[in-house]
């Protein structure tokens, strides 16, 4: 069972949150209780509990003091949830630094708000294992499972997608659940008057505190996919089969909350936009396409506007990138300079014949950003190479102030990005087949037909096919094969299964055309391998 401590200095509410809840039903162990920072660090040593229920203010050590030195010993876990009062704002902030699940207000505390906080402890304790268990199983330089999360909704929000078998299949790989029946997209930015004073990694922890209390609130109301597209946007994905849920009603008071609470906390400021409810996930990116015409409108004195707010001119206001889709996904998986060179070339000159349109060029630009920070390997740092030479690197796109500069901003990445692709295109494409072969490696258990394995990683079968056969002299099949034939090997005499279970558990369709395939990789039948080990008795 999972195991969970309470911290806290009043006995009365160690009891209530011990009897609170029924912890057997959510799977959990109480394993103990401790009135201060100090006694839990001794308890969590001796039985490394998963989450940790804590006070923040406590004597001797509190509870901020405990989650930084179990951060420092421990690493991501135990996961904390954090009890406060209403006055205590300033140590949430704190708190939300070393990546709190949650924060409770004591005098609010009931046994529904209790378990849900858990509930989220876990949701967040499995995702974390399963990334971990990814990376282990891929390699310490595999992308992680949060990059191909946030790639894939990159995909999903801007109908990137080649076909829906990509979707499902990418969907799959990433344990993603699309079940709902309703959907619905919205674009967001955070904004503070003081980042010119921070330096970046103040800046990065800012956004990246303010999202997380921006994910966990959304979420309380609504459950929703929160993505980072830069470091001031990000976008959200609601999802739900109860369609009161998605009532204009909720939605206005999931905001409110979000705006109010974030500033509290951070003192910044939240605007948003809002598109309108779909049925099928193939249609996310129609919502988000309107949530983005609406964050168009959204200022201080209205943060969050919905596309039933918009009127007129206003549909105008937003770039439809997916018109230029097939090129532009192309020039990112493939690098071809010459498709990017040509299709930015093409969206510029559209930009720069409509000067009135400025906000259409804007928007464009940022999602072309977007696409370019979480499509290329070290998008973050490819970006800021090429924008080097400005004070605010590539988020200098936010101070453009009319249509020709949005294009000479434009220029520079487009001219940027072609030199920085041909000069890593190698080790962009190395970089691409190592990880294909890690993925093969980690899933040798699975059929892996060239479709599907291309299909987690956005690529044409075509292409990954010859990308596959130039870089490691070897077929993609071929390769698969002696994978799987290497893994047999050690299952039939290290683990001593028969040839059928062998068969069966790497995905062949039945022991004869595994048996087939073995003899023509090693040139004997894996009985005859079989036999050519066994350890012969001694004579003596």
């Amino acid at each position: 069972m999972i195991k969970l401590l309470i911290v806290d200095d009043e006995p009365l509410v160690q009891i209530g949150i011990k009897s609170m809840v029924n912890w057997a039903d959510l799977g959990i162990e109480v394993c103990g209780a401790a009135m201060n920072g100090e006694a839990a660090l001794k308890l969590i040593e001796e039985y490394s509990p998963e989450i940790v229920i804590t006070d923040i203010k406590m004597p001797k050590m509190n509870g901020l003091e405990l989650a930084k030195a179990c951060r420092e010993t421990y690493g991501q876990i135990p996961l904390f949830i954090f009890l406060t009062s209403y006055e205590e704002f300033q140590l949430i902030k704190q708190a939300m630094n070393y990546q709190a699940v949650d924060y409770l207000i004591k005098l609010e505390l009931t046994p529904d708000s209790l378990t849900a906080s858990v509930r989220r402890a876990l949701e967040r304790l499995e995702e974390y294992r399963a990334s971990q268990a990814y990376r282990k199983k891929g390699g310490e330089d595999r992308p992680t499972l949060q990059g191909y999360h946030d790639k894939f909704f990159i995909r999903l929000l801007h109908n990137l997608f080649d076909s829906e078998e990509q979707f499902i299949i990418q969907a799959r790989d990433l344990r993603l659940d699309f079940s709902d029946s309703l959907y619905l997209a919205a674009h967001g930015e955070i904004h503070s008057d003081a980042t010119d004073q921070m330096n970046d990694s103040q800046q990065i922890n800012l956004y990246s505190s303010s999202l997380q209390m921006i994910r966990e609130i959304l979420g309380k109301h609504l459950p929703c996919h929160v993505v980072s597209l830069d470091m001031k946007h990000f976008a959200v994905i609601f999802h739900t089969k109860d369609e009161s849920l998605a009532a204009p009603e909720v939605l206005s008071e999931a905001w409110d909350n979000v705006c109010r609470m974030v500033n509290n906390y951070f003192n910044v400021r939240i605007t948003a936009g809002l598109g309108s409810c779909v049925s099928q996930p193939s249609r996310i990116s129609e919502s988000y396409q309107e949530a983005r015409q609406a964050f168009a409108l959204s200022c201080r004195a209205k943060p969050v506007v919905t596309i039933s707010d918009l009127t007129g001119d206003s549909f105008r206001n937003s770039f439809n990138i997916s018109l230029f889709r097939n090129d532009l996904t192309r020039a990112f998986e493939e690098f071809d300079t010459d498709v990017l060179y040509s299709t930015l070339t093409q969206i510029t000159e559209l930009f720069a014949q409509q000067p009135m349109r400025y906000l259409q060029a804007v928007d464009g630009a940022c999602n072309i950003l977007y696409l370019a920070l979480s499509l290329l390997p070290d998008g973050s740092q490819t970006l800021s190479q090429i924008f080097a030479s400005y004070s605010d690197g590539y988020r200098s796109i936010y101070r453009m102030n009319n249509v020709e500069q949005v294009a000479e901003w434009l220029t520079v990445l487009r001219d940027g990005l072609c030199q920085v692709l041909k000069s890593r295109r190698k080790t962009y494409k190395d970089h691409v087949v190592t990880n294909v072969q890690k993925y093969i490696n980690s899933h040798i258990e699975d059929r892996l037909p060239l479709n599907e394995v291309a299909a987690v990683f956005g690529l044409s079968p075509n292409y990954l096919s010859a990308l596959f056969k130039k870089t490691c002299n070897i077929g993609f099949s071929e390769y698969i094969t002696q994978k799987k034939v290497a893994r047999a090997k050690t299952l039939l005499l290290e683990q001593d299964m028969k040839i059928y279970e062998v068969a069966d558990q790497l995905g062949f369709e039945s022991a004869f055309y595994f048996s087939k395939v073995f003899k023509k990789v090693e040139g004997i039948s894996p009985r005859e391998y079989m036999q050519s080990h066994l350890i012969k008795p001694s004579e003596d």
